[in-house]
């Protein structure tokens, strides 16, 4: 760790249940600001719950010799964690209703909030910061919609305004082309890209490693909430990695930075 780098996510030996199950099983963790980070694994491999434990959703099991960390902190506030942590879910298209103003749907995270902001005031200061966020996402243009009226690549954008409208410190990307078309998936990848490089910090978690961005650096394979490599993407990411990762022969090649990756013939 530099000394301008900080460690804003540290685990040792966390378990995490989700119900009956043991989702992450004593997993050691280190995350650093000024870094991009993917998070890889099938489903199931427990990446949610590494998810929800990273922005304190969810806490790892009390026991002797296992901590978990935020900015340094073992106990936070979500509402500080909101501001300096962004996140963007694919589930969150459906917090919105179909008669939301869609530049509503960015306001209302200076509020904590789903759901219309009609009755809530807002500084001159919040809405400058909505527009900056709306025309860095490039959707400006359609701030006089409707929600229910935009293309599902339309509203993934308007919600990263709506996650970086408080300049958060760290932006956490959950499966960020989940549902989208070809065209929209492409236009997707390319703003991320461009906030990759402006924001420094981005955690990525994915179960498509086609997802993983140029300006990512460091690749995490998940699997059965275990950690089984971590380290630079081009030393993780190979044909037996992959293929012990997905349970099943795979074949990778490198195009300008991005993995392809196919079944092995």
């Amino acid at each position: 760790m530099t000394v301008m780098d900080e460690a804003f996510f540290e685990i040792t030996k966390a378990n995490v249940w989700r119900g009956d199950v043991l989702a992450l099983r004593d997993l050691d963790l280190l995350l650093e600001t000024n870094e991009s980070v993917a998070i890889l694994g099938a489903n199931g491999a427990g990446k949610s719950s590494l998810l929800k434990l990273m922005t304190g959703e969810v806490r790892a099991e009390a026991r002797p010799g296992s901590s978990c960390e935020l900015f340094g902190e073992r106990r936070w506030c979500l509402e500080e964690l909101r501001n300096r942590i962004g996140l963007v879910m694919p589930e969150e298209v459906t917090r919105f209703s179909y008669d939301e103003a869609a530049a509503d749907v960015v306001l209302s995270a200076f509020r904590g909030a789903y759901g219309r902001t009609r009755d809530m005031r807002f500084k001159s200061t919040e809405k400058e910061a909505a527009g900056t966020a709306m025309k860095d996402a490039g959707v400006d243009h359609l701030t006089d919609r409707l929600f229910g009226q935009l293309s599902s690549g339309e509203k993934r954008r308007f919600l990263i305004a709506r996650s970086l409208v408080h300049k958060p410190e760290i932006l956490v990307l959950d499966e960020p082309s989940t549902a989208l078309d070809f065209a929209a998936r492409l236009t997707m990848l390319d703003h991320l890209r461009r906030v990759a490089r402006s924001t420094g910090t981005i955690v990525l978690v994915s179960h498509d490693p086609a997802e993983i961005l140029p300006e990512i650096s460091r690749v995490i394979l998940l699997r059965e909430g275990r950690i089984i490599a971590d380290g630079p993407k081009r030393e993780v990411l190979d044909s037996v990695s992959l293929s012990e990762l997905y349970g099943m022969r795979l074949k990778l090649r490198w195009q300008d930075d991005w993995p392809v990756v196919r079944p092995e013939r």
